[in-house]
């Protein structure tokens, strides 16, 4: 069975001083500066780790809906590490904390699927070291 590539398009400009990406319906100031103070602006590799970030909370979200996985949050810290010559990622790493009730096993099991199934990280796992974990926290109950 054939599928034809599913395709995605954004759109940047600057003016040398100022730089944004608009994506899907959004405007994402950027910083696109050379030579300068950081801009307080996602440059490209923090909005790299973000895609990597929000690949792993969509396929989250895909296990919720798949798998019937239960959680009340999620959040995660990526790291993304470059080397300068050459020019290169060589390390993404990541802790993945969920607020859940689901047994050690289950949680795994979700953990196994964000790394098969998760297109930004495969991505990036072929041109790098990925690797990272997911730490599963019981769901606080209003009241505790």
């Amino acid at each position: 069975m054939s599928t034809v590539p599913t395709t995605y398009m954004v759109h940047a400009r600057t003016t040398g001083e100022a730089a944004e990406v608009v994506a899907a319906d959004a405007t994402i100031g950027i910083d696109a500066r050379w030579g300068a103070e950081p801009a307080g602006l996602p440059g490209p590799a923090e909005l790299l780790a973000s895609a990597f970030s929000a690949c792993l909370l969509k396929n989250l979200e895909r296990s919720r809906a798949m798998l019937s996985f239960s959680y009340d949050h999620a959040d995660v810290r990526v790291v993304a590490r470059r080397q300068d010559a050459p020019p290169k990622f060589v390390e993404i790493s990541y802790e993945l904390t969920i607020a859940t009730d689901e047994s050690a096993r289950r949680v795994e099991l979700v953990h196994r699927n964000l790394q098969k199934y998760g297109t930004v990280y495969n991505t990036l796992a072929a041109v790098c070291d990925v690797h990272g974990e997911v730490i599963a926290v019981p769901v606080a109950r209003r009241g505790d």
